[in-house]
């Protein structure tokens, strides 16, 4: 069961201060960040510190960088209430639906390498999908099907433009049960929800499916070829479906508001199972299944803004760039969403689950990495979110931006 705890505002203040001590020695203890000095530290901290001591927030790992660099990484609040354990710069986090850009950029790999195109069919790859029908007609004693004016393609589940419902109903209640290719067979089965192209509909479904396409065409499992093609490559050590022992005990608290008693209880990730390092019995989940540490977050991202090269190696091409980080559903939609990332026109990037956020400002050339393990905010929204934002814009944005 959950165990609650409110912590006073004394505590939080006298650990806040302590913490502008722990934080400062963390770029002799992060090799992507020993050329930082802390000079906005402070700031970014205190943007979001009404929010611990008003214990609607436990603690927040905040990372700001352009194209070449990291320019702050900052740790503040608790990674442990009960037992008063800050927050660490290396804290690792569940970045649930924030996986969802890293499964399209591996595949984009494979449309780089000419094996798939945007425009191809599902059922090219997996045959299971030949045939499956769309709701035509629904009343509460029949479903009328008929026939797509086309079948899904790749660009459609990684815009969320296929027809594909959220989940399948073998995914409950854990997303993480079943094998990728049980999962995928699931979604197969049933009917869409809409025709292709026709609406903007979430869906994991379609970002599973990506992922499973992955392991047809590579010949290899969907976490191998991710690990080889991407997570190596970009030195990204700390993301994983399957932490570590090590990993586990960096793992950041979840907790989640406590309407009565105005605080914060502690909660489990409750669409995983546990063990998270049991990999017999958990499966990979492309659409929201990582955990991460900012600092390997912030390669992904600079990767992307570097046109698809990181570190002299190019990754992707930067086509698969543009395409990824650009509208990819119709002009008609209200929604805009670009292939597994939200976009605007001068930004792109993704949220997670449990209130996580990273995205790239492709006009100031900032990166924003947020990582807290909230499961949802009372009243006020993601107001700390977005005072660590305005804070961190105002000290690094370039004039004019």
């Amino acid at each position: 069961m959950p165990s609650f705890h409110v912590f006073g505002h004394h505590h939080a203040k006298t650990s806040l201060f302590l913490l502008a001590f722990i934080v400062a020695g963390f770029a002799d203890q992060n090799p992507a960040a020993q050329d930082l000095r802390i000079q906005h530290s402070s700031p970014l901290r205190e943007s979001i510190q009404e929010f611990v001591e008003k214990q609607e927030l436990a603690g927040a790992v905040m990372l700001v960088a352009n194209r070449d660099k990291i320019l702050a990484l900052e740790a503040s609040g608790w990674a442990d209430i009960s037992k008063q354990k800050p927050m660490q710069t290396d804290s690792v986090f569940w970045i649930a639906s924030q996986s969802k850009p890293i499964t399209a950029a591996a595949l984009m790999i494979l449309v780089d390498e000419g094996k798939i195109s945007l425009d191809d069919p599902l059922e090219k790859f997996l045959p299971e999908f030949r045939g499956q029908m769309v709701i035509a007609e629904k009343d509460k004693d029949q479903i009328l099907l008929r026939k797509p004016r086309h079948p899904i393609t790749i660009r459609n589940i990684l815009a969320h433009t296929s027809g594909l419902p959220f989940r399948s109903p073998i995914e409950v209640p854990t997303l993480d049960r079943l094998s990728l290719a049980d999962r995928v067979r699931s979604y197969a089965m049933a009917p869409l929800d809409f025709e292709p192209d026709s609406k903007y509909q979430y869906s994991n479904e379609g970002i599973n499916t990506a992922g499973r396409i992955i392991e047809v065409v590579s010949g290899k499992s969907f976490e191998a070829f991710l690990d080889e093609r991407l997570l190596r490559p970009l030195g990204m050590k700390d993301t994983s479906f399957w932490p570590d022992t090590s990993q586990i005990d960096r793992i950041a608290n979840a907790y989640k508001p406590d309407p009565k008693n105005k605080g914060l209880t502690e909660t489990r990730i409750d669409q995983l199972q546990y063990p998270l390092n049991n990999r017999q019995d958990r499966a990979p989940m492309p659409a929201g299944g990582l955990f991460s540490t900012a600092s390997d977050l912030s390669c992904f991202y600079q990767m992307l803004l570097n046109k698809g090269q990181w570190k002299g190696k190019q990754i992707l091409s930067e086509s698969a760039v543009r395409a990824l980080t650009q509208r990819q559903t119709p002009k008609g939609l209200p929604e805009i969403y670009g292939l597994g990332f939200s976009v605007g026109e001068t930004h792109f990037g993704h949220g997670g689950a449990y209130s996580t956020n990273t995205s790239a400002d492709t006009k100031s050339g900032l990166i924003f990495v947020w990582l807290v393990q909230h499961a949802g905010f009372p009243g006020e929204g993601a107001k700390s979110q977005d005072a660590f934002r305005k804070k961190a814009t105002d000290i690094f944005a370039p004039s004019g931006n």
